[in-house]
């Protein structure tokens, strides 16, 4: 709903959902010197060709943006860049973005992609979240998958808020946005330097260009904005999910102004299990500091965008 609410605006191009930055950061060393226009053409290859369905719901001419990354300075971030720029371009905007829950976790790695990207975080009831997500066709992970990744997302963004600041991050609540769309989006267009547009409050009207029709999951982005979706969790989730939800969730939920429902403690071989589910979450400070400490390497190569 946010991608197309900011796709809606006559400056600024979300696409659907992309595969290919975070998997070509993860691949960045088997691509190699990407001053080397040969190692250029094939990373631009396996953007255009080997990311799938991904570049291809871009809707872009995959040879045009082959050439186009080949003829651009030689880093990662700038490759990348080219194929947002050219999507931005198709609709006669200048300006462009992504989106992709996984993003979150990621936020040191896109700092060092898009230097002077701004990060826009939108931030729903953690138990809403849970029951949204347990019902998506694609999440195998269950309740306590759900819950971590909740967990997760709320503790890279205080991560954010403290490191990045106000000009590069900024928080939208699910609830208000909903709610009061047009106060919302005033605010996040202050955030981004943009002036507000009144079509941003009926994503409805553009979700036939932008969202995938495979992706049926998202068919309520054909619908009105509203809010019929908020506090669903109280009808949804049973008892012991409530509990193991208040019980993990609690201070994030009341830290985000969220009211506890009071749901009894759910039993120890749930809390225990959900422990096993949230031990990569731990390790999160860890990768944050890696990606940090390769920038200083002497040897790492560049990878921001220079376009």
């Amino acid at each position: 709903m946010l991608q197309l609410m900011l796709h809606a605006h006559p400056r600024i191009a979300i696409p659907p959902e992309t595969r290919f930055v975070l998997e070509s950061y993860g691949r960045r060393r088997d691509f190699g010197d990407l001053t080397d226009p040969v190692r250029r053409r094939a990373l631009a290859e396996w953007i255009t060709r080997g990311s799938g369905r991904y570049f291809a719901d871009l809707g872009l001419d995959a040879n045009g943006v082959v050439e186009e990354i080949v003829a651009e300075a030689g880093t990662l971030g700038t490759a990348l860049g080219v194929v947002f720029r050219a999507y931005a371009r198709r609709f006669g905007k200048p300006r462009w973005g992504d989106k992709r829950p996984a993003y979150v976790r990621n936020l040191p790695i896109l700092a060092r992609l898009f230097p002077d990207a701004q990060f826009v975080h939108i931030i729903r009831d953690g138990r809403d979240c849970v029951t949204s997500l347990t019902e998506m066709p694609w999440h195998r992970g269950g309740v306590n998958q759900a819950i971590a990744a909740w967990a997760q997302a709320i503790d890279h963004g205080r991560w954010a808020a403290r490191t990045l600041g106000p000009d590069s991050y900024h928080e939208v609540r699910y609830e208000r946005l909903v709610a009061d769309p047009e106060s919302e989006l005033r605010a996040l267009c202050g955030y981004l330097g943009e002036e507000y547009d009144p079509a941003m409050t009926a994503p409805d009207r553009i979700a036939g260009e932008s969202v995938p029709t495979r992706k049926t999951w998202h068919k309520r982005t054909r619908r009105p904005v509203g809010s019929d979706r908020v506090g669903r969790w109280a009808a949804r989730l049973t008892p012991a999910e409530l509990g193991l939800c208040e019980s993990v969730l609690g201070e994030r939920l009341r830290a985000q102004g969220y009211e506890l429902s009071g749901a009894p403690r759910p039993p120890a071989a749930l809390r225990l299990s959900y422990q096993r589910h949230a031990l990569r979450h731990r390790l999160a400070p860890l990768r944050r500091t890696a990606v940090r400490t390769a920038d200083r390497l002497p040897w790492t190569p560049a990878v921001a965008a220079r376009l």
